[in-house]
């Protein structure tokens, strides 16, 4: 099975190392612990052992065996931490950003709207942020009412956007 990106590596924090991280996924207390180690994308900046994780005013901080200090923690960024998927990641109705990446958007009646181009972790709910047919960039609320239906192997996400939401960078 394929390894699934877990969080993308953000600034350094503080002068030790410390680097804020972009969860990705569900069980970050399983996820980062002591001692795991990740493949990374690009390759060419792993594997990395986890040192130290906390939170730290509602981010979440790592350090790495690899990068003991600031400047070594700024190379890192951007970095993204790969893992083999848990059991439980097998939910139907979970996605990771690279199963959406590159998915054709449509409305409920098959217009085209665009594609995914990213997705955006959120505490209460996610956005897909599309890139618009005509031009422009929509972020959609990942959820069940407004995006009804993903389907990877045929390469589409339906949505039902309520009127004016795809307008809102106009």
């Amino acid at each position: 099975m394929d390894d699934v990106v877990v969080a993308r590596i953000g600034k350094p924090h503080g002068l030790k190392g410390e680097v804020t991280v972009q969860v990705h996924t569900d069980s970050p207390a399983e996820r980062f612990v002591k001692g795991a180690v990740f493949a990374t994308d690009p390759a060419s900046t792993g594997p990395l052992t986890l040192r130290t994780a906390r939170l730290h005013n509602g981010i979440q901080l790592l350090a790495f065996d690899e990068a003991p200090d600031r400047t070594a923690a700024e190379a890192l960024r951007g970095t993204r931490l790969l893992a083999q998927p848990d059991a439980e990641d097998d939910d139907d109705d979970a996605w990771y950003e690279d199963d959406l990446i590159g998915l054709a958007v449509v409305d409920t009646h098959g217009g085209a709207v665009g594609e995914v181009v990213a997705l955006h972790p959120r505490p209460v709910q996610d956005l897909l942020e599309i890139s618009k047919t005509g031009g422009g960039t929509a972020y959609v609320p990942f959820v069940e009412e407004i995006v009804p239906e993903v389907d990877v192997d045929a390469g589409r996400v339906v949505i039902d956007p309520p009127p004016g939401l795809l307008n809102l960078d106009d």
